[in-house]
């Protein structure tokens, strides 16, 4: 399986971007996607979750109302749209495959498949 993301860069505080996640290597319809991110010295964190079919998704608190994740089974493809970005928010995503339709835990074990990630920063 393998999960390529695009879309991260500079931005100033604000802004808006949408990162995506090309998956291939398995059915991509049949598993929930993820988002985590990791900031420089801190650990890699969740961000979002999208059930198989996109009816159930999940925030961290942190992000609710200002990211939005979503998925195209037919592109093979999650996205994650950013808006109202803000300094905190720079780190490296990650693209999370999971081992079930649902997401069933907001841990990272609960994930068998990661991205290379993409740099996302975000100026004051």
């Amino acid at each position: 399986v393998q999960l390529v993301e695009s879309g991260g860069g500079l931005v100033q505080a604000g802004g808006s971007l949408r990162l995506s996640c090309v998956a291939s290597g398995r059915t991509f319809s049949n598993y929930g996607m993820g988002w985590f991110r990791q900031a420089p010295g801190k650990e890699r964190e969740f961000v979002a979750a999208i059930s198989y079919s996109g009816n159930t998704i999940y925030y961290t608190d942190s992000v609710k109302g200002r990211f939005t994740i979503s998925r195209d089974n037919a592109k093979n493809t999650v996205y994650l749209q950013m808006k109202s970005l803000k300094p905190e928010d720079t780190a490296v995503y990650y693209c999370a495959g999971g081992s079930y339709g649902y997401v069933t835990s907001m841990d990272d074990r609960a994930f068998d498949y990661w991205g290379q990630g993409t740099q996302v920063t975000v100026s004051s």
